[in-house]
């Protein structure tokens, strides 16, 4: 006799039909059933029991998971459930029993070994975010039931993303002995917004406002960076619980949410959310008072300083802030386990709301032990200096969360890192525990970007923040742009001989190339190069105050383009390879040269910021000044005078960041150049400072302040020969910055919080506003020239222009001296090869400009982007003051560089 109890159906179809097959409901059990009754009339006594068609499993195995025996009677129900048994341990794809007159046989075709799992259509989420889900993997047995686990939690994956019309069908592919791969093939769909957000009940305060305090939020063009707009179960609870904290902030004490549903539009791309509230009635506060049992608390004090008035609309709020108040101030006094509870007196007849806050007594708390965890590098000493709190001494509040600030401020360990407090061995002992979780401190950078200020850049930098455990840095960089190339090694100790010392020092090779602009095109002028060194040493005044002493000394050598700047750069004669001022302008032919600088200085920091990498609050304020040339020292001799101050503003709980920041600086020569009426200042032009680009946003590199522009005017044609000479148009200008002693800076800013979506792509955007000037120099002696290009060789100096500097450009061209500003230009004689006098053709004329004290105001948007190639910065900035000869900006970038 032969049961058939599954029907066998894989041989000959496809692989996703198999799947399906495999996957279905098992219906032939249940269509055999009666062939089992039929098929036997009376009980037959199980003589022997075989298996057959495994192929990894042993006989004896299959049969274990069976309760037929042999000797026992068959009947219908112990096949049943032997079928039962055998599907139940999910490894078998097919079985079916035979009963030959007692003799059994077990006929099983074993569940695939699982090859391998590909996902296909998944471009929202990658693999490595869907693989952990999945609790299949290679070399498994494949079961229906695990597949189906393993599909819905893929989909619960997209449904955390607020994609809930994603679907996914799992595919077989049959291969060879009996191996299968898994295909999990995923619609994902679009993102599920939050179509329209509902609110009934609210009749004190519009759904406009309501909206506004949730974090999710109506799918909008206006919220396209919002990451709110999307539905998530777990923020539509968030909301229920800002809507209640809002309404009692506003005095509505018995305000509840009846009621919040979600539904899913029928095409499964939106969500309606409807929300039903109650207001109740608005209270106002009644009696407050502070009721201390602490010795040191008096509770007529504490009274007159708490912030809310009987009168006063109920504010729950106020009442919280009350309370960590009051638990900070006993902290701050030792009581590090002050109990402040806060008993309400609800009068809904008066609508008052009256508040008593009982502090109970408790002793004053000494710490115990401070304890610290997880630091496998860092040696423990580094964490435990900066601890404001040692072991025996009275606990403070205030003290706990400047340590927090100073660890966090470390960098070495995790950004939520937190000083845990616990009782001691004593109700006035207390243990601080911090747990600790290190990060990589050492840095190694290539990267190559540009700028709008220096063109190509590449940098290369190393760099080891903790040295050896010891919170020592070691570094070394080196950079290479269009315009400038440094390489540079140092080392900080902060703490030297274990003690509040910092010590530093660096070692650097700089080469800067300066440029003015010719019309629109930027051309080198000045190149200078600075080797050097120096030593820095800081000591700690108090928690907040530093003081940092300095000692540099530089060797700078500043030249100029021979073939460019000076008169007969490759002759013999007495004015051969000299620095030509019409060609260069007297103050560059100045500031050429080899120079020695030492320099001695020192800063007074005040910082309060809770962090020097990306600070929300608090404020700084640092003085420095830098004396070169003391005792005879070096060929340079000046007093730079600088101060620098900012501090930041949380304006609201959302995120929003406003800064104010104020500098200045003076240079105060020591030695005398010369005359300031003959153009000489006594402060050098690469001593001096310089705004635009970088500092004052809307406004060209150098392009705030003192500068000279030389006008060129090419008539064309003389003698009916062309005169065009190279480079120059019918009207050109070229314009150097010259800088000045003194210069200010402010800066306002408001850093705009984006969604959450936006911050994880490093997405901050700011508004802002930028005044500055710089002023504040010698008048120099400006020149007019008239000159042509002569049609022969040159002729030797003295014979061309015995009363001028001969030169060069584009070809013999020779031209009379130096002549102030006023002199009119057709009085400026030009002369042949011969010497004879010609008729002159080219002309050009200087002008001081921007030696002004007056502001530059410039007014923006900016955006700061951590991209996968390097920092990114962008703004787009307009200048609303200027003075004449400012050059403005209105889009500048940086790519690849540190701002």
């Amino acid at each position: 006799m032969k049961i058939n109890l599954v029907a066998r159906a894989f041989a000959s179809v496809s692989a996703s039909a198999v799947l399906a097959s495999m996957l279905a409901p098992t219906a032939a059990y249940a269509q055999q059933a009666p062939a089992v009754q039929a098929a036997t009339a009376q009980a037959e006594t199980i003589q022997s029991i075989a298996v057959v068609g495994t192929q990894r499993l042993e006989a004896d195995t299959v049969r274990s998971y069976i309760r037929l025996r042999s000797g026992q009677p068959w009947t219908q129900s112990a096949a049943d459930q032997a079928l039962k048994d055998l599907y139940a341990t999910e490894l078998f794809a097919d079985v079916s029993i035979r009963n030959a007159n007692g003799d059994v046989t077990i006929e099983v075709r074993e569940n695939p070994v699982i090859n391998r799992i590909i996902l296909e259509g998944n471009k929202r989420l990658k693999n490595d975010k869907i693989e952990p889900e999945i609790k299949l993997s290679p070399r498994q047995i494949y079961s229906r039931s695990k597949v189906r686990a393993d599909v819905a939690r893929i989909v619960e994956l997209y449904k955390r993303q607020g994609r809930f019309a994603a679907a996914v069908e799992p595919k077989l592919v049959q291969l060879d002995q009996n191996r299968v791969d898994i295909v999990f093939e995923i619609n994902e769909g679009p993102k599920s917004k939050v179509r329209q957000i509902n609110i009934i009940g609210n009749e004190q305060f519009s759904d406009g406002k309501l909206r506004g305090e949730m974090v999710t939020k109506q799918a909008r063009l206006t919220s396209i960076f919002s990451s709110g707009t999307s539905y998530d179960p777990d923020r539509l609870a968030f909301d229920q619980q800002k809507l209640r904290q809002y309404y009692l902030t506003q005095g509505y004490a018995d305000f509840r949410v009846v009621s919040a549903v979600a539904e899913l539009t029928p095409d499964k791309k939106d969500f309606i959310i409807t929300y039903v509230v109650e207001e109740g009635q608005r209270y106002k506060f009644g009696a407050v008072a502070v009721d201390s049992k602490i010795r040191d608390f008096k509770s007529e004090a504490l009274t007159k300083n708490l912030s809310m008035k009987e009168g006063d609309w109920y504010d729950a709020k106020k009442v919280e802030d009350t309370v960590e108040g009051l638990s900070e101030t006993a902290g701050l006094f030792g009581y590090a386990f002050a109990d402040v509870n806060p008993q309400f007196k609800r009068d809904k007849e008066s609508l008052t709301m009256g508040i008593t806050f009982d502090v109970a007594e408790t002793p004053r708390v000494f710490v115990e032990r401070i304890d610290i965890n997880g630091n496998t590098h860092t040696m423990d000493k580094v964490v435990r200096r900066e601890f404001r709190l040692n072991e025996g001494d009275a606990f403070n509040s205030i003290q706990v969360k400047r340590t927090t600030e100073r660890i966090k401020s470390l960098g070495y360990f995790q950004e939520d890192l937190e000083v845990d407090q616990s009782q001691g061995s004593g109700p006035d002992r207390i243990v601080l525990t911090t747990n600790v979780e290190e990060k990589p401190t050492g840095e190694l950078s290539l990267s190559a970007g540009f700028s709008s200020i220096e063109n190509f850049i590449f940098q290369g930098s190393i760099k080891e923040r903790n040295f050896r455990g010891k919170g020592q840095e070691l570094r070394a960089n080196i950079s290479y742009s269009s315009y400038s190339k440094s390489a540079e090694i140092g080392f900080t100790e902060p703490y030297f001989l274990d003690k509040s010392i910092a010590l530093a020092g660096d070692i650097f090779r700089r080469d800067q190339s300066s440029f003015n602009f010719f019309n629109n095109s930027r051309n080198t002028t000045y190149r200078q190069s600075t080797t050097g060194f120096q030593v820095r040493t800081g000591v700690p005044i108090n928690e907040f105050l530093f003081f940092q002493g300095r000692y540099g000394l530089n060797y700078d050598d500043i030249t100029l383009d021979r073939g460019q700047f000076f008169t007969d750069p490759d002759g013999s004669g007495p004015l051969a390879a000299t620095c030509d001022p019409t060609l260069a302008g007297r103050f560059l032919c100045e500031a050429i040269g080899k120079r020695l600088t030492s320099s001695l200085g020192y800063s007074l920091i005040y910082n309060t910021k809770d962090s020097n990498i990306r600070p929300t609050r608090g404020h700084s304020v640092s003085i420095s000044q830098d004396f070169a040339g003391l005792w005879g020292l070096g060929e340079v001799a000046y007093i730079k005078n600088r101060i620098n101050a900012d501090k930041y503003w949380k304006v609201t709980d959302s995120g929003f960041i406003f800064s104010v920041t104020l500098e200045g600086g003076y240079v105060h020569p020591l030695e005398n150049r010369g005359s300031a009426a003959a153009g000489i200042d006594d402060v050098r032009l690469t001593d001096r400072f310089y705004l635009g680009e970088g500092q004052i946003r809307g406004f060209d590199i150098r392009g705030v302040g003192p500068r000279v522009q030389r006008i060129f005017q090419d008539p064309g044609v003389v003698n009916g020969v062309p005169a065009n000479i190279p480079r120059l148009a019918r009207t050109e200008i070229q314009d150097d910055a010259i800088g000045g002693r003194a210069y200010y800076l402010g800066r306002a800013e408001l850093q705009i919080p984006l969604g959450s979506g936006a911050k994880e792509l490093g997405l901050r955007p700011s508004i802002f506003i930028d005044a500055g000037a710089v002023f504040k120099v010698a008048r120099p002696v400006l020149q007019t020239l008239q000159a042509e290009r002569a049609a022969q060789a040159a002729v030797p100096p003295s014979t061309a222009n015995p009363t001028g500097t001969p030169a060069v450009i584009g070809g013999p061209l020779y031209y009379t001296g130096v002549i102030t500003a006023g002199v009119p230009a057709q009085d400026i004689i030009a002369f042949n090869p011969d010497g004879s006098a010609r008729t002159p053709v080219l002309t050009f004329q200087e002008r001081f400009l921007g030696d002004s004290w007056k502001p530059r105001v410039s007014i923006g948007i900016g955006v700061n982007w951590n991209s996968p190639f390097g920092p990114f910065r962008i703004d787009l900035a307009r200048a609303l003051l200027k003075q004449p000869g400012d050059d403005t900006k209105l889009f500048t970038f940086n790519v690849g560089t540190q701002f």
